[in-house]
């Protein structure tokens, strides 16, 4: 199994149309070996959207990993000097996300999380599901791209002609991006050509 023995933080965020698609990647790490704990913004862990209620996603991710979800500041306080981790992956990374992680925010218990493993130099991936990734987040992108110890799971625009400022991860590689990211490496290409419509989810 290729993640047999290692600790993952697998954190979601506000992106509620693409949860759907990060939840069989979170069961095949777990098939992989790894021991999973699931974290969630608050965006996830109080909203209910047409694409479900705060409590089916949040029951589902606890019921995939088998451990209860950190969800607040406080509780993940501790990743950093515990050492809980050895990746953390942020699946779905909305572009507010993107944007405090860039500029040293710490409002979250996602963003606390990612500051901890940061703290003791250990990987975090991205796996950006942003509307404007291309607009606005552009530079932000282009920090946390430049950031030691951050790895980004392959993107592409994944509407260009009616949303030409979006960027969706290609789901279905984030346990390749997180085995590079264990070695030190950038899984490549990090640019990949998507549907003009709708996100890829396969590897």
């Amino acid at each position: 199994m290729k993640l047999q023995g290692k600790r993952v933080g697998f954190a979601v965020t506000g992106s509620h149309c693409t949860l759907a698609a990060v939840m069989p990647e979170l069961a095949r790490m777990v098939a992989e070996g790894a021991q999973v704990i699931p974290i969630i913004s608050p965006a996830v862990r109080d909203s209910d959207t047409r694409f479900g209620t705060s409590s089916f996603w949040r029951s589902e991710m606890e019921r995939i990993t088998g451990h209860q979800a950190i969800d607040t500041i406080v509780t993940a306080e501790p990743i950093g000097p515990k050492k809980l981790f050895d990746v953390l992956v942020i699946a779905p990374c909305t572009g507010n996300t993107l944007a405090k992680l860039a500029n040293g925010i710490t409002d979250t218990p996602v963003l606390m999380a990612a500051k901890a493993q940061l703290r003791n130099q250990r990987p975090v991936v991205l796996a950006i599901a942003s509307n404007d990734g291309l607009g606005a987040n552009a530079a932000n992108l282009g920090r946390v791209m430049n950031t030691k110890n951050i790895y980004l799971v392959p993107f592409g625009q994944d509407d260009p002609q009616n949303k030409p400022c979006s960027l969706m991860a290609r789901m279905g590689l984030i346990v390749d991006a997180i085995l590079a990211a264990l070695e030190g490496r950038q899984i490549q290409p990090l640019l990949l050509v998507l549907p003009e419509k709708g996100q890829v989810t396969g590897g």
